[in-house]
């Protein structure tokens, strides 16, 4: 056992035990060894990911091709950063391809319950959730989880309005 006596009476140019340890492994990136294999398994076509670093598996990129529906055609990336306290606190993601969608802002936030750890649906962050999930819910965006009555979408609302003043009035 280390006192604070033996701490204070080491030598400050030696080695401590701390640094001859190995680093520990976060609860996190054991989650993440699995769930990154699990998500790759089971992702949806229209997926694809893309690790920067292929160790650091709490930060990535997904690619989203939708074959079907209003962004046929188009190619969406979106950034996803693990938090360290995941999987009690969801991933956060960004839209990073600039994209006129009810359920995504300007800057790219995204309305998805199950990216929110409080959500007023019932449907947000449980432990229990994977990132594969995460995949499948962002895709989804794109074919049926489009939802007009959320908060975030009253700016999509007025900008509507403003383009059908502009370009479609009769």
């Amino acid at each position: 056992m280390i006192t604070l006596s033996k701490k204070l009476k080491q030598p400050s140019g030696g080695k401590k035990e701390a640094d001859t340890e190995p680093k520990r492994i976060s609860i996190r990136d054991k989650l993440l060894i699995k769930e990154v294999q699990e998500m790759e398994e089971n992702m949806p076509r229209t997926c694809r990911v893309q690790f920067d670093d292929p160790s650091v598996l709490h930060h990535f990129f997904l690619y989203i091709t939708p074959d079907e529906g209003y962004w046929l055609g188009g190619r969406f990336k979106f950034e996803i950063e693990v938090p360290d306290d995941y999987n009690i606190v969801p991933p956060k993601a960004v839209c990073l391809t600039k994209i006129w969608h009810p359920n995504i802002t300007e800057n790219g936030e995204i309305c998805l319950s199950l990216l929110r750890q409080n959500s007023y649906d019932g449907l947000g962050w449980a432990p229990t959730r994977k990132l594969k999930d995460v995949l499948w819910g962002l895709n989804s965006l794109f074919s049926d989880l489009l939802n007009f009555d959320d908060p975030l979408n009253e700016s999509f609302k007025a900008k509507v309005k403003d383009y059908i003043q502009a370009h479609a009035k009769r």
